[in-house]
């Protein structure tokens, strides 16, 4: 007998189903007000195609991508949505399936390709994936979709009209970056992705594309690595997901793990939590066996060992039940980089983003907003222009409310509490969503 789980809020898997573009904008329904500083758009990116015919896409970072636009002026609230139309897209609705690999999902051979057309396909190697479904962000005065490959497409993020495909093979040396680049305040992109350096070996790469250019060039042609650093295995390279800038040192959050502690973990089913590291940027002019970390607010560890390795344990921040604590941001106007106090997230129950979540990373003190059968996205921090405090400002998110008269909405919380300040609704279903940006 095949026993099998269904959770609760049973109208969840409508996130996960295949919806059509718009030919024009809908008006949204207001409740509320409208904070009068936003007067820009919240753009996201998520899978809006789930299948091509009967053939479906098996893994939720397979679906095509599409981009949302909720557009805010005067106090009155538009959204919109475009299928970013990339060769996987365009290919696999033209011949009625699926024609590049995906993440989870391999492409059959072409049926009207003779056997010794096939047999040669192997030898050119898996084609790689533009579908880019994972965020959007700004390089000089344009903005990209993006997935963690080489390529990157240019949309108008007016319109939400495709314009082009770029490889950033042709102007760096990388396999791929990450769809989580570090974009300073003049609007300097820095980024990592791995390559391969001299002698065949993995290295990474830290890139740089350079802010709007005076004369009004292209600053992705302008992009150069500015290091390199090898991996420590060489035919294992680890999967960088982000990274992070404080002032003078670059930190890498990947993943890397002895396969046996893998399995050994997936057997017992770690619950989630939100952990915190504290790395000493000088530990040589301490002895061995000490704590290194002096800081007030942390019960995280690193201690010197005697092979001169530095062993660090961390504080737990956050942790629950079948909890996690996701797509988490910041005040990243005023504290990337910095130290910072405030920290939102979106609280999945099992797989289900079913509430928002604020944690304040230094008391531990959480706040959550949550809403029967409501499904949120991540949340996006937008400061308030006279803000002085860290959280001076709204958070904004999509809510999938599946059984509602209009299903999705654009929410508006004040960040201070997640009291909720406004929301605009319109009467049509949207799936889940990754990533995005608040575009003033």
């Amino acid at each position: 007998m095949v026993s099998r789980f269904e959770h609760p809020a049973g109208g969840y898997k409508k996130i996960f189903e295949t919806v059509e573009e718009l030919n024009e904008p809908l008006p949204a329904t207001v409740t509320g007000r409208i904070p009068s500083f936003i007067k820009g758009s919240l753009l996201r990116l998520g899978p809006g195609l789930f299948e091509v015919g009967s053939e479906p896409f098996y893994h939720l970072f397979d679906g095509q991508a599409l981009m949302h636009k909720f557009d805010f002026s005067n106090g009155q609230v538009t959204y919109f949505r475009k299928f970013v139309k990339t060769d996987a897209y365009v290919r696999a609705m033209t011949e009625k399936r699926e024609v590049i690999t995906e993440f989870g999902t391999c492409a059959y051979p072409d049926p009207c390709k003779n056997i010794f057309s096939r047999f040669f396909t192997y030898f050119k190697g898996v084609e790689v994936t533009d579908n880019c479904l994972v965020n959007v962000y700004p390089i000089g005065e344009d903005f990209y979709a993006v997935t963690e490959t080489n390529y990157i497409t240019k949309v108008n993020v007016e319109t939400l009209e495709t314009l082009k495909k770029v490889d950033m093979c042709d102007y760096v040396n990388i396999n791929g970056v990450t769809a989580h680049p570090h974009i300073e305040k003049d609007g300097t992109v820095y980024n990592i992705g791995n390559c391969m350096g001299k002698g065949a070996s993995l290295a990474y790469n830290i890139v740089r594309i350079p802010p709007k250019q005076k004369d009004k060039s292209d600053p992705i042609e302008k992009s150069k690595v500015v290091v390199q650093f090898p991996s420590a295995e060489r035919f294992k390279p680890s999967y960088v997901h982000s990274f992070e800038f404080v002032y003078n040192y670059l930190w890498l959050a990947n993943l890397r793990a002895n396969w046996e502690e893998v399995k050994r973990n997936a057997m017992i089913a770690p619950q989630p939590e939100v952990r915190r590291y504290v790395l000493p940027l000088d530990p040589y002019r301490e002895e061995q066996g000490k704590n290194l970390v002096c800081l007030p607010y942390t019960t995280a560890t690193a201690t010197m060992r005697a092979d001169g390795t530095i062993w660090l344990e961390p504080e737990v921040l956050f942790s629950g039940p079948r909890q996690a604590f996701e797509f988490p941001q910041i005040n990243y106007k005023m504290n990337n980089g910095k130290n910072y106090t405030y920290a939102y997230a979106l609280g999945l129950n099992h797989f289900i983003p079913d509430r928002i979540c604020k944690l304040n990373v230094k008391t531990k003190e959480t706040w959550v907003w949550q809403e029967p059968d409501s499904y949120p996205s991540e949340p996006l921090f937008v400061q308030h222009p006279d803000g002085v405090d860290e959280d001076d400002g709204v958070i904004m998110t999509i809510v999938v409310s599946p059984g509602a008269q209009r299903p999705t909405c654009c929410l508006i919380l004040n960040a201070k509490d997640l009291s909720e300040i406004a929301r605009a609704e319109v009467d049509i279903m949207s799936p889940v969503t990754f990533h995005g940006m608040y575009k003033p």
